[in-house]
């Protein structure tokens, strides 16, 4: 054996538990199971209460948003894959999920109905179903989200052939169903007794085909001596797993030539009828269709209104009934949650087909639309683009950012008050103040916008775009906004999903409004590169402050040349405060607030800093960049005309850009380039 086999043994030898893998596979007699259940009741837990319990375990956040408690399920976050189906931006809808899921927990109703996530395409409805899945899949392996099924045992009751004795239970059936109706009542109301309200366990239902053939033959050798039945059964546990077909299962529409509804609930196995003699034995018959194999978890329906009209009927007694009827036996009873999700134009022939009543009697509809927040957006492409995964080019500030604004505006409706813009709107929706909006204001805004985030630009759009940026043949180390702007302009003219030139344009005229906030934004960036002398800045600031303070105290500030004590300058005080706008008849509120907030931070022992203060730590800085941007002479980049000493000077504020703003060399002079045209303009607003 060659040293790295050796290597690749020990590897493997070192990541095996040996104790977990005992665990995963213990068994036991049916006694030693109503044992466990009654030290543990979790254990005998249905579907929909395992499934809300695996969300509940990995904890919750809770926050105010708009004077309502917002609840942030952590499991979302995809903690088992390390956040790479990280949910963003979903928290009420998944709230509203979750909140379904434990209503059919505690066997309120939503547990007789098909969960619909319904919203337009890209915006996370088969995420959500996915994590749902490999969520089961590992809770199924922790000791709190254990789930125990049965074997048969010698159970050849007529069998020709031995060693044939052996039957798993086909659909992992709760080991439970095997106690009598009559005495399983009673058990439970014990079990029940103590536990809370919320909590119970109610085992209903009886047991699959195939186990009830062996139970009754076995019952029938044995004179109805129960004990002696189960003493052919045994308890083990088992691991939900998609891939495995336990417990975890997913239909997804085709052809009408290549599906039928035997895919739903299982098939004869003919081999085996020579073998029984009967197409009707469940023993000759596979349990195994998808129904079958997702008893016990979860049951994924991918573009439920495309199936035909045939398969939605066995939807109605399985989500109603919790019962599904395969061919040539009698109804049998099923024990998961349904989860379905489908997209708009889908839904809308669901609603316009009289036929089809009794299916949207039995569903529940959860909207999962596209982000409208703006943070939460470009979370979703950070993801995907960062400088980790990222190879061979550097994506420049604001790139994403800018991208992530245009998909958010294009989702959000246009607001009926005259004086908000779109753009205003996505600030106040990203936690952004504007005078005379308060949170009433912007709750009111979102109850307005009935179908905001159901229509606009996919999050896939996007991320295709800035994929062509990055591999595009073109000899650049460094993706700006300008280049990403310039692929989603030119990607509309082919764009599948949109329905009209009236919307087309209604795009066009969004990536405008974000290229001018792109403009405001390096504009404030550079201003700030050029302003940030901290030891200037420190200085104007502490000047500002002495002058203040003797305004709003009626004193006299020393002169430090002259040693003199003059009038406060007023000069000085107008033309930091006219930088924010504070007009001539709120200029004594604002010192007095400035000063107040001086006080206050020294009766908690800090100090104040000039960045501690964000307005006025903005004056100072467009103050300060009054002062210094006619020596730098930043317009005369445009010309290439500059001296040594102007050239220094650009090099400080681009070594600025690069340290504080995270540009690259090459960015960091196109946006000077680019700022520098605008000065050159005269826009300096």
């Amino acid at each position: 054996m060659s040293t790295s086999a050796l290597d690749v043994v020990q590897l493997v030898r070192q990541r095996q538990d040996p104790t977990l893998y005992q665990d995963l596979h213990w068994e036991g007699t049916v006694p030693e199971y109503i044992e466990l259940v009654q030290r543990e009741p979790q254990v005998a837990r249905n579907a929909f209460q395992r499934v809300y319990d695996m969300i509940a375990a990995a904890g919750t956040d809770r926050r105010m948003e708009y004077k309502k408690e917002i609840v942030h399920y952590r499991f979302f976050d995809d903690p088992m894959g390390g956040g790479r189906d990280a949910i963003f931006g979903l928290d009420l809808p998944l709230m509203k999920f979750v909140q379904i899921l434990k209503a059919a927990a505690m066997g309120y109703g939503p547990e007789r109905r098909v969960l619909l996530l319904h919203g337009p395409v890209g915006s996370a409805k088969s995420t959500i179903v996915r994590l749902m899945k490999r969520g089961l899949e590992h809770y199924s392996r922790t000791p709190e989200g254990a789930v125990y099924t049965f074997t048969w045992k010698d159970a050849d009751v007529d069998l020709p052939e031995a060693g044939q004795g052996d039957m798993p239970c086909p659909m992992h059936e709760e080991p439970l169903r095997l106690i009598p109706p009559e005495a399983r009542g009673p058990f439970l109301d014990d079990l029940n007794a103590r536990l809370a309200e919320e909590r119970r366990v109610d085992v209903q239902g009886e047991l699959c085909p195939a186990c009830r053939h062996v139970y009754n033959q076995l019952m029938l050798r044995y004179g109805g001596d129960w004990e002696r039945v189960i003493g052919h059964v045994r308890v083990r546990r088992v691991v939900l797993s998609e891939q495995d077909r336990v417990g975890v299962g997913t239909f997804q529409p085709k052809d009408e030539k290549n599906q039928d509804s035997t895919e739903l609930t299982g098939d004869i196995n003919y081999r085996k009828i020579a073998i029984y003699g009967s197409d009707s034995d469940p023993r000759a018959f596979n349990f195994d269709g998808e129904f079958n194999v997702a008893n016990r978890g979860l049951i994924e329906f991918i573009e439920v209104l495309k199936l035909d009209v045939a398969f939605l009927y066995d939807l109605l007694s399985a989500s109603q009934e919790h019962k599904i009827k395969p061919k040539k036996f009698a109804q049998t009873d099923i024990d998961e949650v349904i989860v379905a999700h489908t997209n708009e134009p889908e839904y809308r022939r669901l609603q316009n087909n009289e036929f089809m009543e009794a299916l949207r009697d039995r569903t529940v509809k959860i909207n999962i639309p596209y982000i409208t927040r703006l943070d939460e957006e470009i979370r979703v492409y950070e993801r995907d683009f960062n400088q980790r995964r990222i190879h061979g080019k550097h994506m420049a500030p604001h790139t994403i950012e800018i991208a992530a604004m245009w998909a958010v505006l294009t989702r959000l409706e246009e607001p009926k008050k005259l004086n908000l813009t779109r753009l205003q709107k996505l600030k106040l929706f990203n936690g952004k103040t504007l005078p005379g909006y308060t949170e009433d204001n912007v709750k009111e805004l979102r109850k307005d916008a009935l179908r905001e985030g159901l229509e606009g630009i996919s999050p896939r759009y996007i991320q295709d775009k800035i994929s062509n940026c990055l591999v595009a043949e073109i000899d650049e180390r460094c993706v700006n906004p300008f280049m990403v702007m310039k692929e989603l302009e030119s990607g509309l003219r082919h764009h599948s999903l949109i329905a009209s030139d009236e919307v087309r344009d209604d795009y066009r005229k969004l990536l405008a409004v974000v290229r001018e906030e792109y403009e405001d934004i390096v504009k404030n960036e550079v201003q700030r590169a050029i302003s940030g002398d901290e030891d200037a800045l420190q200085r104007l600031c502490a000047n500002y402050i002495d002058n203040i303070k003797a305004y709003t105290q009626r004193e006299r500030v020393r002169n430090k040349y002259t040693g003199e004590y003059e009038e406060p300058d007023e000069r000085l005080m107008r033309t930091v405060e006219e930088k924010i706008n504070i007009p001539d008849s709120r200029k004594e509120d604002f010192r007095r607030e400035i000063m107040n907030y001086i006080g206050a931070l020294a009766v908690d022992g800090k100090r104040f800093e000039w960045r501690t203060n964000e307005r006025l730590a903005k004056a100072l800085e467009l103050k300060l960049f009054e002062d210094q941007k006619d020596s730098i002479k930043l317009s005369s980049l445009v010309s290439n005309v500059l001296d040594r000493d102007a050239q220094e000077k650009i090099d400080v504020v681009k070594g600025r850009l690069i340290k504080t703003h995270g540009y690259c060399e090459i960015c960091a002079t196109d946006v000077l380039n680019f700022v520098a045209s605008i000065f050159a303009r005269g826009d300096v607003k």
